[in-house]
Formats: C-alpha cells, sequence, structure tokens
C-alpha cells in the first residue's frame, strides 16, 4: 500500500498545556494499542529484523488502535560513560517515529527498553538511567501531552525493591524539572509481574502516573517454541481452550490488580500481552480476545505485544493483518474482511 505522508508535528515554543488533573484521563485515551517491538530497541534497527516503516503507522490508525508503545534502546545510542550523551541522529530516528504516531491522532508512549546493565547492577547504573532520561524529558519537553513516558521496561526479578523505588522517584524527579505535567507510566520489579505490586511505592503527590503491569499466563502456552526461553519446547502443542478454569486464572489476576489499582488511586495499563507465533491460531486467537476483554472490563487501557514480528497481528513480508488476532483485539476494526 501507499502511505500517506504524516503531517509534520512541530513542537511549541512554550510547555504545552494539559487539560486534565490526573492520568486517568489520559488512560482512557490511550484505550487500545499495540507494541512496534524488535525495532528500536533491538541493539541497531533491523539487527532482529524489523525496520519501522511509514505505512505501520497508518495500517494501526486505520486499524482502530488509539496508542502506539514504542520501546527504545536508548543505551545503545549513546556514549557509554559519562555525559552518556545521546547521540543526535538517533533523536533524529525516535523524533520521526514518535511524529509519525502523534500526527495520525495516536497516543505514543516512549519506553526504554532493554537497559539491560541496570538490570545487572541497579545501583551502579542509577546515575546513567537519570542523565539519559534527563536528556529525553527535554529533548521533549515541548511536544504535545499525547506523548507519554514510560520509565523502564521489565525491571527484573535481580532489581532490589528498594533500590527500585529510589531509582523511579529520582528519575520522576529529573523528568518533573522539564515535563511538570506530563504522564509518566512506572513499572514494576519482576519483569513487569502482578506480583511485584505491593512493593511499589510511587510518590504520593504526584497524581499524573500510570502504573503498568505485563500479563503472559499461562507462560507455558503463550511462550510455547520462544528461542530465547530455556525448555520451551517441550511446551509445543499446548492449547488455551478457554475452559472455566482457565478464565477464572485470569480473572483472579486481574481482579487483583484492579484491587491494587482502586486502593492507591491508580489506574493502569496492561502495557504487554501476547502469544508466541508457535502456538495455534486459534488457541492464540481465544486467549488474546478474553485478556483483551477482561482487561477492558476493569478500566485498563492495553498495548498488545506485537505488531510485526513473533507475536505479531501483521505479516509484512504479506502486507497482510493476522485477521484472526486483529478481530480479538479490534472486533470492531474498519479493516477486519
Amino acid at each position: 500500500m501507499t502511505a500517506t505522508p504524516a503531517p509534520t508535528i512541530v513542537p511549541s515554543a512554550t510547555l504545552p498545556v494539559f487539560d486534565w488533573p490526573d492520568a486517568s484521563a489520559m488512560n482512557r485515551r490511550i484505550g487500545r494499542g499495540v507494541n512496534f517491538g524488535d525495532a528500536l530497541e533491538a541493539p541497531s534497527e533491523g539487527e532482529w529484523g524489523i525496520v519501522l516503516r511509514e505505512d505501520y503507522f497508518l495500517l494501526a490508525q486505520k486499524a482502530g488502535f488509539s496508542a502506539i508503545r514504542l520501546p527504545v534502546r536508548w543505551n545503545a545510542h549513546a556514549l557509554e560513560s559519562a555525559p552518556f550523551t545521546i547521540f543526535p541522529s538517533f533523536f533524529d530516528r525516535v523524533d520521526w517515529a514518535i511524529e509519525n504516531g502523534l500526527s495520525r491522532g495516536m497516543v505514543v508512549i516512549l519506553d526504554f527498553h532493554h537497559f539491560l546493565p541496570f538490570m545487572d547492577c541497579a545501583t551502579c547504573e542509577r546515575e546513567r538511567l537519570l542523565t539519559l532520561w534527563a536528556q529525553i524529558a527535554d529533548h521533549y519537553r515541548a511536544y504535545p501531552p499525547d506523548l507519554v513516558f514510560e520509565l523502564l521496561n521489565e525491571p527484573t526479578d535481580a532489581v532490589p525493591a528498594d533500590e527500585w523505588n529510589t531509582a523511579l522517584a529520582a528519575a520522576l524527579g529529573v523528568i518533573r524539572a522539564t515535563n511538570p505535567q506530563r504522564t509518566v507510566i512506572v513499572g514494576l520489579i519482576g519483569w513487569n509481574g502482578l506480583g511485584a505490586l505491593p512493593s511499589l511505592d510511587l510518590p504520593e503527590t504526584d497524581r499524573r502516573l500510570i502504573v503498568t503491569f505485563h500479563y503472559y499466563n499461562p507462560f507455558t502456552f503463550t511462550h510455547q517454541g520462544a528461542d530465547w526461553v530455556d525448555g520451551s519446547d517441550a511446551w509445543l502443542g499446548t492449547t488455551w481452550t478457554g475452559s472455566a478454569a482457565e478464565q477464572q486464572a485470569i480473572r483472579a489476576d486481574f481482579d487483583s490488580v484492579a484491587a491494587w489499582g482502586a486502593a492507591h488511586g491508580r489506574p493502569i495499563f496492561l502495557g504487554e500481552f501476547g502469544a508466541y507465533s508457535k502456538a495455534d491460531m486459534a488457541s492464540r486467537a481465544r486467549w488474546t480476545a478474553f485478556v483483551a476483554r477482561e482487561a477492558e472490563a476493569r478500566s485498563f487501557s492495553w498495548a498488545y505485544w506485537e505488531f510485526c514480528s513473533g507475536f505479531g497481528i501483521y505479516d509484512p513480508d504479506a502486507n497482510l493483518w493476522r485477521y484472526a488476532l486483529l478481530l480479538a483485539l479490534l472486533p470492531d476494526s474498519p479493516e477486519l474482511p
């Protein structure tokens, strides 16, 4: 297909005006999104087989997605030592991607992805995290409110809870110096697993925060045959039938997240969910539809993982939607046959 050129986003000469008092309205605005994964969070774009194209943004918009989560490996495109300067050419590429989403009326979630040194030693790498965020926040300070920051993707279970709480508070302080009203998404240790919610400690007075979790349960179904997961070939053939027990397991998990959000007054974003392509398509579609509808029933915004790679809803070689998955995610999509 021929892509329609995106209008140019011209950042304001002054800080943008944010018309909502807290993050709940932005969470509703995010609504139903998709991750543009395996591109800008690869060590270099294209190394994992995906190079972003302008028509991907148009396809997402026309399908009915209201948001794009954009994973970016910032530390791979900056100096390795202080002052950790981000390369201008990489900022240009990220600018292009952000503007392609914003100009088409979608929220863009700018996610700091795969900062692996931080996972190995969070205390050692806190300065680099803060310095990179200071540059990112300053660079995008005049961008419209529909640009949302996400502090860090999936702090692992090697990151102590107290260190993550200290680092996130410091990072928010850095961001608020230049973006006092921008919505920021904050995740959890333990790979953004919902079990870590009780350990999360957020600055109480900052009400422009959304809390995110990722959901891939049952893991033996969603990651069967994934070559980065040891032993996953043994799970090949695992199905998800939508039995009463299978549905109840997901409902119970989501109820616990919703209860935490209500108790703390924090909106919830399901930032990743998906089933890998080695699972059978009928099971993938059933699971995806059930997870999406249960998230929506609890007022979680969501972003499917992901657009056109191993979990993808779009086949970039055939230039076709995988319609079973598109239907599962967006049953009202105008792009369905």
